[in-house]
């Protein structure tokens, strides 16, 4: 999985918005909640469960945590580990991010992991650009 979107915001705004779990299901299409304590802030070793629109309900962790620079993740649910790791740059006008990733499969899991892997380029970059939007409007853009 590899996708770069350009965002109508800084590299900061974009990766504080983007790295804290509990903004995900504001835009990120497949997810319809997450479970993480409302007052945590996002850190390295983070942990937190997802409940997606499909009946998926991984158990995710940050991996990677370097402010402005980049923010990564895995997760897993049954035999299914996935990983994605967001690189931010600025750029005239707003900044970059790059998202990279990829999901495997154990056993039966092994082609529905590749479906949904083949899939997910195209829906990042939906989500990312979604969340564009969101981070624009909320700062009067």
């Amino acid at each position: 999985m590899d996708a770069t979107v350009e965002l109508p915001v800084p590299a900061e705004t974009a990766f504080h918005y983007l790295s804290d779990p509990r903004r995900r299901p504001e835009w990120q299409s497949s997810l319809l909640s997450v479970e993480v304590p409302p007052d945590e802030e996002p850190h390295l070793g983070q942990t937190w469960r997802e409940r997606t629109a499909v009946g998926v309900r991984p158990h995710m962790e940050t991996t990677d945590l370097e402010p402005v620079r980049l923010w990564a993740e895995r997760g897993s649910w049954r035999g299914v580990t996935a990983t994605l790791a967001l690189r931010f740059s600025d750029v005239p006008g707003g900044c970059r991010v790059h998202a990279t990733g990829e999901v495997t499969g154990r056993g039966a899991w092994a082609f529905p992991a590749a479906a949904a892997g083949l899939l997910a380029s195209t829906a990042i970059a939906a989500d990312l650009r979604k969340a564009g939007r969101i981070m624009a409007e909320r700062a009067g853009r």
